[in-house]
């Protein structure tokens, strides 16, 4: 019987290893507000914070599913949590359904991920396993640039601050408290890491 509980024991920590979680922070441990009131208001919402990021991930879990297998293969290539990808293209593109032909911000955005062309060359089609890691990889790149600059944070604090610079860029993330400042809505790593959440939950 001990034995059996030992082995228990071991799987359960097993389940929440990198394989999971991803090399860059545990989604679960960061701290987040949710959405503003101002985005949950465009979501036609008449509540705000985290209750309010779950309704509109949860909105979007459907549509989300068609490309959940791609969703984990990408973050298994780049060691990245399947549910913090969710969360980032719910915010972005409502998996897709907020799209017009796999663009969006008027013609300047690309895919579920919104990757911007004006910065990046976009590759594969916009639905892609191709698309998702070449966003996966430009938040990753955020993540260090974010541990670079901020050394003496958590993981999980230089988790949110790359969600954060995935939307706004690096140079916007000047404290932990107000990183947001700056992103759209003012609230952009606070909506995706709580829609992450939802979407770990969800099977992510």
């Amino acid at each position: 019987m001990q034995l059996i509980l030992m082995s228990l024991g071991l799987a359960a920590l097993i389940g929440t290893s990198e394989s999971q979680t991803g090399c860059y922070g545990n989604i679960n441990n960061v701290d987040t507000t949710g959405a503003s009131c101002k985005t949950a208001r465009q979501e036609g919402l008449r509540y705000c914070g985290v209750a309010a990021s779950q309704k509109i991930a949860e909105k979007d879990l459907k549509n989300m599913n068609r490309y959940k297998g791609i969703i984990k293969s990408a973050g298994r290539k780049m060691c990245v949590d399947p549910a913090v990808i969710a969360g980032i293209i719910s915010r972005e593109s409502h998996a897709g359904t907020a799209l017009k032909n796999g663009w969006g911000d008027n013609g300047n955005a690309f895919g579920l991920m919104q990757v911007d062309k004006r910065y990046h060359r976009p590759v594969g089609r916009w639905n892609s396993e191709e698309h998702l890691v070449q966003g996966t990889g430009i938040l990753v790149n955020m993540i260090k640039g974010i541990q670079k600059k901020f050394p003496r944070w958590t993981k999980d604090q230089q988790l949110k601050g790359g969600i954060c610079a995935y939307n706004a860029g690096i140079q916007t993330v000047q404290t932990y408290d107000k990183m947001d400042i700056g992103t759209a809505n003012n609230d952009y790593a606070n909506d995706v890491v709580a829609r992450a959440k939802f979407f770990k939950r969800n099977g992510y």
